[in-house]
């Protein structure tokens, strides 16, 4: 598949067959995210993969905030990659100072860009993934046991897809772009 063909036909699925996934094919799809750029390179992006289902359904009952959408994704998905960062590196010099006036905002900006790579690299696989937010960050950590030198970013459930929903609505160009001479 070609990098346009990737983005247009990559969407958030949330029902899943079941299928189990392999190791090998959960490490190429890690090895590929390893590519997402980063802040001066610091490749902050950590992702715990859970394949125990016990595990899943503790995340889907005792951190997802009540958000029964969010718990039913998680409930029915094969696997569960929590994608973490390293904190204070991107955004930050090695004296701990901000680079940048977004301070602690461009860890996330990092964390998301790696986040999309990594759902990209799944649909090249064929594995369905959606990228959830509403989660209680520090239960999440807890229930994986994530070293303190790191931060939860978002929940990706993946599996082989058991939908094929058609895109979204798109805006225009018109909408999206403003061009300066």
């Amino acid at each position: 598949m070609d990098t346009k063909d990737c983005i247009q036909s990559r969407r958030s699925i949330r029902r899943y067959t079941g299928q189990p996934i392999s190791k090998a094919t959960i490490e190429q799809i890690v090895a590929l995210a390893a590519y997402a750029p980063s802040w001066k390179n610091t490749q902050i992006a950590r992702y715990t993969v859970i394949t125990n289902r016990s595990l899943i359904e503790k995340i889907a009952n005792e951190c997802v905030l009540g958000f029964a959408h969010n718990a039913g994704i998680l409930q029915g998905c094969t696997a569960l990659a929590v994608e973490s960062f390293n904190v204070k590196r991107s955004g930050y010099e090695r004296d701990g100072s901000f680079s940048t006036s977004k301070g602690t905002h461009w860890e996330s900006f990092d964390a998301g860009i790696a986040a999309q790579t990594f759902c990209l690299a799944a649909h090249e696989f064929g594995i369905g993934t959606c990228i959830l937010g509403v989660f209680d960050d520090q239960k999440v950590a807890e229930v994986i046991s994530l070293p303190s030198t790191q931060s939860v970013a978002c929940l990706i459930p993946m599996g082989y897809p058991a939908e094929n929903p058609t895109a979204p609505a798109r805006k225009s160009v018109g909408e999206l772009v403003r061009c300066l001479g």
